[in-house]
């Protein structure tokens, strides 16, 4: 390595006689300037190049991806592995070791981006690693190589979003400066080792979304230092261990998605720290901790699609932090704490108690007078006309179906400026649907199962279009499908099944290219089916069973694949997957 470097003599200005420089800054500049380039090349001559084992082990990794599209490994050539060329590789610049392996899939990028492969043993030679991240490859598989347990300098194992098979290794618990270790969003089956509780500097375990089983390990309790810890859409087992209660860091819990059964234990409650709790989608039994309320930091608690039963402890009000509480789908009864609750919890913004054994009667006025975003009550034995919101405007989603709620509807959606979702089925509402305005920016109206009539085109005139759901079956809606619907450019399910719709089908219906999920079947529908529909490729579902309808059912998919059963009971349709069309 060469440098070009001027002297000082070269630029010096000086005066009349010639004998000295005019300034003793600028000399002082040039002597600066010639130190900072000697240490400069100093450092670039003392670095070295990558050690031959580490560049091995690299190249290792690289012969057993038979397929890489995210262009990563095509980086990985000439013989210095450190040079800075290596795509997702750090070194010790000193030393000349690796320390750092980074191959993340880009969020962003769609399906065709991966590696596919398996995970090389020769990893487990970069013993100065200290940082491994193999991330987001999708058809990266094989099971993850037991020589990681080698990797004594390891601070970071991340392999999350892959396809990697077979046990997680129990050496994996050797570790001994492992601070972040996730693995979720593979195919890991058998039980999390209880050699993980010897990880006493580990901050993070995520194993989410896998195949796990088993009990959760006691031995956990002994991560004194651990933030977050993630268990969630497993086949986990047995009860929640009482010493996870010792957890004082834990600031995320989420066990949800297993087969946990037992009480929630009292020891939970020690956690101070602990800002999210997740346990629903379990097999939970008894009550919920009367101390729940010591939880200060709690943000978020989520126990729903469990077998809880009792009331809501009264201290639950006291969690002043707490803005999204869903307790929807257990057997938790009356009387709820409607006083403590109305002056209590400050910053609750959703609210689930759907499906429990409630017997409300009116929605509690410490739910209709907050500024909440989202409200669901569905099947909390609910009666009388719709509730009036003290603070509609905040609203972006509610759920009242399953009730016995009567009257109308138009009023429920005045000043509901921020509406997304609707769900109303399953009452015994009366409305025309031309009364009803719809807000600009609903997503979602689910209507179905009252007792609303008028037509179609009455509703549209105020659809925007940003529906993507509607459902209005079960009703008594007269009239035909008008061909205005096409400006739902976002429909993806439609659903008007079990009304008195005649008319015909309006070609526009092939306009819904997004469109997923088709039913209009037990109506008065006449004509042909359109030739549009098949330029619906996303088309999923469609039923046009019992209607009045004739003639060829378009030959082509996605219509002929759909079941003879979609279009039973009707006057004339032929052709498959009904027999041919006779020949006239």
């Amino acid at each position: 390595m060469t440098f070009d470097i001027p002297f000082p003599h070269q630029n010096l200005i000086f005066s009349k006689n010639q004998n000295k420089p005019t300034s003793k800054m600028q000399f002082s500049t040039w002597v600066f300037k010639i130190l900072i380039i000697f240490l400069l090349y100093v450092s670039v001559s003392q670095a070295q190049i990558c050690s031959e084992v580490d560049r091995a082990a690299l190249l290792g990794f690289k012969a057993r991806i038979v397929t890489d599209t995210t262009g990563i490994l095509s980086s990985w050539i000439g013989k210095d592995c450190c040079s800075g060329s290596w795509e997702g590789v750090q070194c010790n610049r000193v030393t000349g070791r690796v320390t750092q392996v980074m191959l993340q899939r880009p969020v962003d990028k769609d399906s065709v981006t991966y590696m596919k492969g398996t995970l090389s043993p020769t990893l487990g030679d970069l013993k100065f690693l200290e940082i491994l991240v193999i991330s987001g490859m999708k058809r990266l598989s094989g099971p993850i190589p037991s020589s990681f347990s080698g990797l004594l300098r390891l601070t970071q194992l991340v392999l999350e979003d892959n396809s990697l098979v077979g046990t997680i290794p129990t050496s994996l618990g050797q570790l001994p400066l492992l601070q972040t270790l996730l693995l979720s969003g593979n195919h890991l089956t058998g039980p999390i080792p209880p050699t993980f509780g010897k990880l006493n500097k580990l901050l993070q375990l995520n194993l989410a979304r896998n195949s796990l089983s088993g009990t959760l390990p006691s031995t956990l309790g002994n991560l004194a230092r651990l933030q977050y810890l993630d268990l969630s859409y497993n086949m986990l087992s047995g009860t929640i261990p009482v010493i996870l209660g010792q957890l004082s860091n834990l600031t995320f819990l989420d066990l949800s998605h297993n087969r946990i059964s037992g009480p929630i234990p009292d020891s939970l409650c020690n956690l101070y720290k602990l800002q999210d709790l997740s346990l629903s989608n379990n097999m939970l039994n008894g009550q919920l901790p009367r101390e729940i309320g010591r939880l200060k930091s709690l943000t978020t608690l989520s126990l729903g699609f469990n077998h809880l039963v009792g009331q809501l402890p009264v201290s639950i009000s006291q969690l002043h932090n707490l803005w999204y509480l869903n307790v929807s789908r257990n057997a938790l009864s009356d009387p709820l704490p409607n006083d403590a609750l109305l002056k209590g919890i400050p910053s609750l913004l959703s609210i689930d108690l759907s499906y429990n054994k409630f017997n409300l009667g009116t929605i509690p006025k410490w739910v209709t007078s907050r500024q909440l975003s989202d409200v669901r009550l569905a099947g909390c034995n609910l009666k009388g006309f719709l509730p009036i919101f003290t603070k509609p405007n905040s609203l972006t989603s509610i759920d009242l179906s399953d009730n016995h709620f009567t009257g109308g509807i138009s009023t429920l959606f005045q000043k509901m400026s921020s509406l997304q979702k609707v769900k109303l089925s399953n009452n015994q509402l009366r409305a025309n649907l031309s009364e009803i305005t719809i807000p600009n920016g609903l997503a979602t109206l689910d209507l179905h199962s009252n007792q609303l009539s008028g037509s179609l085109s009455g509703l549209l005139r105020s659809a925007s279009s940003f529906l993507e759901t509607v459902d209005l079956s079960n009703n008594q809606i007269t009239g035909s499908i008008p061909s205005t619907i096409s400006k739902l450019v976002e429909l993806k399910t439609l659903d008007v099944s079990r009304n008195h719709i005649t008319g015909t089908i309006p070609p526009s219906l092939g306009n819904l290219s997004r469109l997923k999920w088709l039913d209009i079947s037990v109506n008065s529908i006449g004509g042909r089916i359109p030739t549009s529909l098949l330029v619906v490729t996303q088309l999923r579902h469609a039923n046009f069973r019992a209607n009045k309808l004739c003639g060829q059912i378009p030959q082509g998919r996605p219509l002929n694949i759909f079941p003879t059963a979609a279009y039973a009971h009707n006057l004339c349709l032929c052709g498959k997957p009904l027999p041919p069309c006779k020949r006239v």
